[in-house]
């Protein structure tokens, strides 16, 4: 178990990251969070003012990255454990992170499942490294991640790799207007046409048409994807009234609904290994109305639909958009179900 009193620091320029952070440790009484820093520099400055036991560190700071960060801190505040939290799954960059004597690496794609043992794992002076990064790179890590903290089937199905290595891509957004929201909806769908690939949108008509103005402010000719049946967008609340039975998705519906949406367009592709690529709202629209045990257990059905076929999915929640706060514990679930998870 950690030790009582532990006094920790997180390190984002993110400020909604930095609130799930301080919502998890507060899971866990022994463990105080006594500051935040927005970057580099300034976690520098907190480490050698306040020498914590425990520092959560993001890589891509500004003003100065946190590898460079953890470097001055191992000189400033030698006693000071660091645990790089991050969404780059890049091993070489991991390594490189870990080689400044930092404790350990978790994704924040699976901080939800993994912040907190992990925290316990470092306090304890042993390694931990995400499951997702474990491997040839990290041996070491990979025997004391699988001896003290075995994988849970939520871990690995954040992971899972197709038989010819092609990552399933399940990603999730949550955003404070629908501003970001649409910036990151279109981005999603631009390259996917870029790239040939066909487009299944399933959201709200004012989303639906703002989402083809700013296509086409971009420049992509999305009349002729229409007619060419690669860019589909239908009705969210429609399409939730085609699987929904009591108040929750009904399986056999969902896939028989999605099945003939994901058929359809790709037939359209004519690249050698057509994808499509799905997103939307309906989860969120769940949530909206209070339902987000079913919206959980669409996440679940859409980590079904990537192992069946080609699919690239994203799913955006608008936080803006809801009176009601999104509490720390449904936040992880929602999270656990995904391969990334946005927070812009």
């Amino acid at each position: 178990m950690t030790q009582s009193g532990t006094r920790v620091v997180a390190v984002d320029d993110y400020e909604p990251w930095r609130r799930f952070v301080s919502r998890t440790l507060q899971e866990r009484p022994e463990l105080q969070l006594i500051a935040e820093a927005a970057d580099g520099l300034e976690a520098v400055q907190l480490a050698r003012q306040l020498q914590p036991d425990l520092i959560l560190l993001d890589i891509g700071l500004p003003t100065l990255s946190g590898i460079e960060a953890a470097r001055r801190i191992r000189e400033t505040s030698p006693k000071s454990r660091i645990l790089f939290v991050s969404e780059n799954r890049s091993r070489d960059i991991a390594e490189e992170a870990l080689s400044t004597g930092a404790g350990g690496y978790v994704v924040k794609s699976v901080a939800a499942s993994e912040l907190l043992p992990a925290v316990e794992a470092i306090l304890q002076g042993k390694q931990f490294v995400s499951a997702g990064l474990t491997g040839p790179a990290f041996p070491g890590a990979e025997d004391e991640h699988t001896a003290n903290h075995p994988r849970r089937d939520n871990v690995i199905e954040l992971i899972p790799q197709r038989n010819d290595a092609i990552p399933r891509h399940h990603e999730v957004g949550f955003y404070s207007d629908d501003r970001s929201l649409l910036n990151d909806l279109t981005q999603f769908i631009g390259a996917a046409l870029q790239a040939g690939n066909a487009v299944i949108v399933v959201a709200t008509e004012s989303h639906r048409d703002s989402l083809l103005r700013r296509l086409r402010a971009r420049g992509l000719d999305i009349n002729t994807a229409i007619e060419q049946g690669r860019y589909i967008a239908v009705n969210a609340a429609d399409t939730l009234s085609m699987y929904m039975v009591n108040g929750m998705p009904d399986p056999a519906r969902f896939m028989e609904a999605f099945t003939n949406l994901i058929l359809t367009v790709q037939k359209t592709v004519k690249a050698e290994h057509p994808r499509v690529a799905v997103c939307g709202e309906r989860v969120h629209l769940l949530w909206e109305q209070g339902n987000a045990e079913a919206a959980i257990q669409i996440e679940k059905l859409c980590n079904q639909l990537t192992r069946l076929y080609d699919v690239d999915i994203f799913c955006g929640y608008s936080l803006g958009s809801v009176p009601c706060r999104m509490d720390s514990h449904l936040f992880q679930r929602i999270c656990a179900q995904h391969s990334a998870v946005h927070v812009p």
